[in-house]
């Protein structure tokens, strides 16, 4: 399989033919218990974020709206679930140059997506929004712009126009991907004091603080944390005690841990494994990098392989055990989300077109087809959250 850079897929995907997401079957609105939204990339035909309603065993789920967006390849909601924040992955957007961020406003009972307001990200294909844990401040990793912003939220939803821009540099060894930065996501610390860059392009970990009056960024001491030459940090997520952090690295197909400093926000590496079987010759690219709530449990995606692997974790002695490469059922495992009973993982497939549903089991962390799968035009992002007020 070929692995194309973000950059050329979006460029090949813009003017692509979608179908429509038609799931199989679907309940009463009623009996739905979730909310789903999944991010992708558009055309004609697929006009933005699409929203689900989900029963809580996962078997059935019904299309309930669309909020139209250009490419919104991922997504993030407000925390009161009033508000919806999507990226608009493009190099140029509205006429300018650059691509946007677009806010709606949520009916957390009906799904329903209304457009609010949307702002330009100052660089090119942007691709992870977060939202800090108050919900005043949206932050945006711009890839080809290597570079991330920062935008206040207003208590109507309203995104501010940027309160930081902050241009990366550098390169690194990998003189097809990694010849100038490229931000992949931007995430926020469980204290919210602070933010972390993966930045594939220079194979760093930048830190910056978050400033609590105005959501400015500006870089932390220390500034960030090195990966090994080649390595292509992607994503990063916390351990549910906020100990640990763990690294996807997309080029070289590794996770890395570090331990991590609550205080000074610091992330010192420890650990590194491979996620590919140790017989695997093809190519791969890593995606999403997510963890079981105990904090057991550490599951990555292989794009390429077009597995999600599972590894177990000791916290104490810092030991990576393989559990398992479960095959996605599909080609291109790109974000992956687990429900919020930790009891189903499931995948986005973004060349297969599908998203596929998969138990956890809760004594062994391994993944076990449910049969249950939806058909949705080139699925990115996934996000969960409980229907209702």
């Amino acid at each position: 399989m070929t692995i194309v850079s973000r950059r050329a897929f979006v460029a090949h995907t813009a003017g692509a033919a979608v179908l429509s997401a038609m799931p199989a079957l679907s309940r009463e609105d009623d009996e739905m218990d979730y909310l789903m939204f999944v991010g992708m990339y558009t055309s004609n035909e697929a006009k933005g974020v699409h929203v689900f309603g989900v029963d809580k065993d996962l078997t059935s789920f019904k299309l309930l709206s669309v909020g139209e967006a250009k490419n919104p390849s991922y997504v993030a909601v407000h925390p009161n679930k009033r508000f919806l924040y999507a990226v608009n992955e493009v190099g140029e957007y509205m006429g300018e140059k650059g691509g946007g961020l677009s806010s709606f406003s949520l009916d957390p009972n009906t799904g329903e997506l209304e457009p609010l307001n949307h702002q330009f990200t100052q660089g090119g294909a942007p691709c992870y929004v977060s939202v800090d844990g108050f919900g005043r401040w949206a932050l945006v990793a711009n890839y080809s712009g290597g570079n991330v912003t920062s935008f206040a939220i207003g208590e109507n939803g309203v995104l501010s126009e940027p309160t930081s821009v902050i241009q990366h540099e550098g390169s690194s060894v990998n003189q097809q991907r990694q010849k100038e930065p490229h931000a992949h996501c931007i995430y926020i610390s469980p204290n919210n004091q602070f933010a972390y860059v993966c930045d594939l392009g220079i194979d760093k970990v930048m830190i910056y603080k978050i400033d609590q009056k105005t959501g400015a960024l500006t870089p932390n001491d220390p500034p960030f944390a090195k990966l090994h030459p080649g390595a292509g940090p992607r994503h990063i997520t916390f351990t549910p005690n906020g100990k640990t952090a763990f690294v996807i690295n997309e080029l070289d197909s590794t996770i890395t841990a570090f331990r991590y400093n609550q205080l000074t926000g610091e992330l010192t590496k420890h650990s590194t494994v491979s996620t590919l079987p140790p017989d695997f010759d093809g190519s791969n690219s890593c995606a999403d990098i997510h963890i079981t709530n105990n904090g057991r449990y550490v599951y990555g995606s292989n794009r390429g392989h077009n597995s999600i692997v599972v590894f177990s974790f000791d916290e104490a002695s810092s030991k990576f055990t393989l559990l398992q490469h479960q095959f996605t059922r599909g080609k291109t495992p790109r974000n992956f989300v687990i429900d919020p009973t930790g009891r189903f993982l499931l995948a986005a497939n973004q060349d297969s077109n599908s998203v596929v549903v998969f138990s956890i089991d809760k004594i062994t962390g391994k993944l076990n087809p449910t049969g249950a799968t939806l058909d949705v035009h080139k699925p990115v992002c996934l996000k969960f959250i409980h229907k209702g007020a």
